[in-house]
């Protein structure tokens, strides 16, 4: 694998974990270092650990994964989008109820947003790629593309707050959908 086309794929796989960290700087107040580095860690340490994982369930069990992927980024990405909509019509102004950069909904947008580099890395196995320079690449490139858009989303809400925080739900329903989408018309 050529070095152009690792950076593609980190580059492509990123990009799910750069929406949803402009969705996430929109909705919460304020951003601070901490929620920063809390979120940018782990979307890039997921995205680090899942093609791993891949590339060692390798051939096996590639049917059974394959089957259901796009269906759990999906459910995950609807439900925490859901929930931000949510909380978007509710009387008294916006808050946020749960820190989206800590406790369950962080594993569970680390997991949403890291489901296809799973796929890149069962890929890698067929194709016989050793797996650990590729990951470490992917996890870098999502790690620091989500800590830019974190940092993006905190300036688009400071114009906008109450479209902003519907916007930020609305994008994830619409990234949970792309995913299921495109795999559903891939199969």
């Amino acid at each position: 694998m050529s070095r152009i086309d690792l950076c593609a794929i980190a580059v492509g796989l990123a990009m799910d974990a750069f929406a949803v960290a402009v969705a996430v700087g929109m909705t919460v107040k304020p951003v601070t270092f901490r929620h920063v580095f809390r979120l940018a860690w782990h979307f890039g340490l997921f995205q680090f650990m899942m093609p791993v994982i891949g590339w060692y369930i390798g051939s096996t069990v590639s049917v059974y994964v394959a089957a259901f992927d796009h269906w759990l980024a999906f459910g995950l990405l609807t439900l925490i989008g859901g929930k931000i909509l949510h909380e978007a019509r509710a009387p008294g102004g916006i808050h946020v109820s749960a820190d989206p950069t800590g406790g369950w909904m962080l594993v569970m947008l680390s997991v949403a947003t890291s489901i296809d580099a799973l796929a890149v890395g069962l890929s890698m196995a067929f194709l016989r790629i050793a797996i650990w320079m590729p990951s470490a690449v992917i996890g870098l490139v999502a790690c620091a593309f989500t800590a830019v858009g974190i940092t993006m989303g905190t300036k688009i809400s400071r114009r906008w707050d109450r479209a902003a925080y519907i916007l930020g739900g609305v994008a994830l329903l619409f990234i949970g959908l792309r995913i299921l989408i495109t795999h559903l018309m891939a199969s």
